[in-house]
């Protein structure tokens, strides 16, 4: 499955988190540990938020270990608040159009998952999205539409409120066709203020997801100097892995839990999917 990253913070060059740690992003492509399929060869996304409301978005099928614009890009934009994701199809085809993350006005969206029986329900999913946004349409995967649905059933306004229809929506369209095990997920989504985080599946059984603790409690545990240095107080991480072996820098997050960060802060809140 594929493996994702987000960072909310004061501005730092991305490449801190997608090149340097020790098990860092396009590490985790290359050799992800906590999945049963290491390697995440089938392209490469990164969204950041700069100087306008509209991220910038980078998108390649080239694995993320072969992009040298990759390292360039990361190397030169600092940001903070950004998303990078490497990409392990399901199915569909490896284009640009369907890596992550994807992107509407303001927002950017990453998933890690897939739907159960997918092709059984595309065509009624597609039917929900609102005729103003089909046209942002571009790709071919799941994980697109399930965007679009979010955004259809309110993202803008509500943005947990809307993932948990858009899940309750597919969850209901699947039951009706005998699927079972519909969703299996963990999403990233942003507004260009707060980081949106969920970890969720129809059988409880969801991929992992973690965030890290306080810049101050990993001082503590190990010194400014030795860990975080180039991460101001109110940095954390959301990520499908630990980015390192250290013990009490990364928290599990719960299964069927939503999170939103913001300003070094992180809440939680149960997620529980809703009939629209």
């Amino acid at each position: 499955m594929c493996r994702w990253l987000a960072y909310s913070g004061g501005a730092v060059p991305i490449e801190e988190l997608v090149f340097k740690p020790e098990h860092s992003l396009v590490d985790q492509s290359l050799s992800a540990k906590l999945t049963s399929e290491p390697t995440n060869a089938d392209g490469f996304g990164l969204g950041w938020y700069g100087r306008g409301g509209k991220p910038g978005v980078y998108r390649s099928t080239q694995p993320a270990w072969n992009d040298a614009n990759l390292q360039d890009l990361c190397f030169e934009v600092e940001s903070g608040l950004f998303m990078a994701h490497v990409r392990r199809s399901t199915g569909s085809p490896v284009q640009a159009s369907n890596c992550h993350p994807f992107r509407y006005s303001n927002w950017l969206f990453v998933h890690n998952g897939l739907l159960n029986g997918f092709e059984h329900i595309r065509r009624d999913m597609a039917m929900a999205v609102d005729a103003k946004l089909f046209a942002a349409m571009n790709g071919s995967t799941d994980s697109e539409l399930m965007f679009l649905v979010a955004l259809s059933f309110g993202l803008q306004d509500e943005p947990i409120p809307a993932l948990e229809k858009m899940v309750g929506f597919i969850e209901q369209l699947a039951a009706k066709r005998g699927i079972d095990d519909a969703v299996q997920m963990t999403l990233g989504v942003a507004d260009g203020r707060t980081l949106y985080a969920v970890r969720y599946s129809t059988r409880r059984n969801s991929r992992t997801l973690f965030h890290s603790v306080d810049v101050r409690t990993i001082h503590e545990l190990y010194g400014a100097d030795r860990v975080a240095h180039p991460f101001p107080a109110d940095a954390r991480v959301v990520a499908s892995e630990p980015m390192g072996e250290l013990p009490g820098i990364w928290q599990p997050i719960d299964e069927s839990t939503a999170l939103m960060v913001a300003e070094g802060e992180v809440e939680y809140r149960p997620f529980a999917p809703a009939i629209p």
